[in-house]
């Protein structure tokens, strides 16, 4: 999914040309090129009047920042790229769209519908979760932003199956644990991997395959240079409006997993899930709703 940068309004609030709209969603981001968009889409006039030097300090970049964003663009340097902005500011006006924050939750409701079209037919979630639930222990990782989803997709996972392991180091550290559960009796790697991909991910997911564990990439993408490597891919977009992206579809995706596991576990879920509800009643773990 990449960025998507709000147009200018025919009322008057200032934002970006279709061309450069164009432009920018051509490319996917690093968090300090879309601070440089996200100031063009509130000063696209007046950027075309700035220097470099200027652009990078309303923006709160470096200059250096500013010059390999306009060198992704295309152009052979800041001249260039500020004559286009002269350019496209003289387009017409095409009609008003949201706000940044509206935009946002748009592409978040995008990746959302796209993602339940895709499960119209959720016999490879189940076939999948199913597998997962098979393996005993059940190995979860992730690195850098996809971290926070895999210990949240573990932590749901735990509540229904009987052995969830996740691993947060990564390197040799990784390869003791993974060898460790393997010996245990480990048959899958479930690897949550989000833009960028970080190299401990491509080197997990080989280290896997080494010890011939199954594994399960939930990502963005169906392909991508991680998915070579992965033997399952699960995915659902990511939103890149703002200077970092939103993964609400990916939660989504995940927690329907973890529903498809709880349905392939049938009784033994069920059981686990209301042993979970009496310990946390007799140890009082929950404010009263």
């Amino acid at each position: 999914m990449k960025l998507f940068i709000r147009e200018l309004c025919k009322d008057g609030r200032p934002g970006l040309s279709r061309s450069l709209h164009e432009l920018l969603t051509a490319h996917r981001l690093t968090p300090a090129q879309r601070r440089i968009a996200s100031y063009l889409t509130d000063h696209a006039a007046e950027a075309a009047a700035l220097t470099s030097a200027e652009l990078a300090e309303y923006a709160q970049v470096s200059q250096p920042s500013v010059t390999r964003f306009v060198a992704l663009l295309g152009f052979d340097g800041y001249a260039g790229f500020r004559r286009y902005l002269r350019e496209a500011a003289a387009e017409p006006e095409p009609e008003c769209g949201g706000n940044k924050f509206q935009d946002a939750i748009d592409a978040d409701l995008r990746n959302l519908t796209a993602l339940r079209a895709q499960l119209t037919d959720d016999t490879r979630l189940r076939s999948i979760a199913a597998s997962l639930m098979d393996s005993v222990p059940l190995v979860v990782t992730g690195y850098r932003v996809s971290a926070a989803q895999a210990a949240s997709f573990a932590y749901l996972a735990t509540k229904i199956h009987p052995d969830v392991r996740l691993l947060t180091d990564s390197g040799s550290v990784f390869g003791d644990a993974l060898r460790h559960a393997h010996r245990r009796g480990a048959r899958t790697l479930v690897l949550v991997a989000l833009p960028r991909y970080p190299r401990e991910s491509a080197a997990a997911l080989e280290q896997a395959r080494a010890l011939g564990l199954r594994t399960l990439l939930i990502t963005d993408r169906s392909v991508s240079a991680l998915t070579p490597l992965a033997d399952d891919v699960l995915n659902a977009g990511v939103a890149s409006e703002f200077v970092f992206d939103s993964h609400a579809a990916v939660a989504s995706l995940t927690v329907a997993l973890v529903e498809a596991m709880a349905d392939a576990a049938g009784a033994l879920a069920r059981q686990r899930l209301e042993g979970f509800e009496d310990y946390a009643a007799e140890q009082d773990l929950f404010l009263p709703e």
